[in-house]
């Protein structure tokens, strides 16, 4: 089963966005940092998010986040699906922090239930074709508006979602050009995906 090992942002100061990391959440070897000057200006196409068990998680990865120096895109609040906020890091990369639970069952632990990467695409009958071609398989689809893969004990988890859907999500505006600064580690690649992504 094809899976991810690692999510490599680009950044313009590794080291700067190494301490910040540490400093927020901790996501140990699943998240690297590397320089590059590409130009990117806008949404990304892509967001992370830190899945968690209760929405206290959810509030120490935010609050820690902030303090980190992150800025708020949503606050974290309930939801039809549980709980959870969006912040932006200092270089650009936008974070959910999410729980299908909205009461908690004990003191917030700051443990990481599940990474997921989800990459906005602009065609997903297109983009779910390519990535099954390449060895994925798909765990759940919901049409033309998201799909899940499958893959198992993968350090990340990979999902598809409408580009101009997951800005709503995020909280920001669909528009932007140039680099993803996005490298995709795992056992697929290496290739560019029809959206730009890469796979190392």
């Amino acid at each position: 089963m094809t899976s991810i090992d690692s999510i490599t942002l680009e950044v313009d100061d590794p080291a700067e966005a190494g301490d910040f990391y540490a400093t927020a959440f901790d996501p140990s070897d699943r998240i690297r940092v590397r320089a590059s000057e590409a130009p990117t200006t806008g949404f990304r196409g892509f967001t992370l998010s830190l899945v968690v068990s209760q929405p206290a998680d959810v509030d120490a990865f935010f609050d820690a986040a902030v303090g980190a120096g992150a800025t708020t895109l949503k606050p974290a609040a309930k939801s039809l699906w549980g709980y959870g906020g969006v912040v932006q890091a200092p270089d650009g990369t936008i974070w959910q922090f999410a729980s299908s639970s909205k009461k908690d069952t004990g003191p917030a632990t700051r443990k990481i239930d599940e990474i997921v990467l989800l990459l906005g695409v602009a065609d997903m009958a297109a983009s779910k074709r390519f990535y099954v071609e390449h060895g994925l398989t798909v765990g759940k689809s919901f049409g033309s508006k998201y799909v899940e893969f499958a893959t198992g004990s993968s350090a990340v988890k990979l999902a598809l979602y409408k580009r101009k859907n997951l800005a709503k999500v995020a909280g920001v505006s669909p528009d932007g050009t140039g680099s993803h600064r996005l490298a995709i580690g795992g056992d697929a690649g290496p290739f560019t995906d029809p959206d730009g992504y890469a796979w190392l």
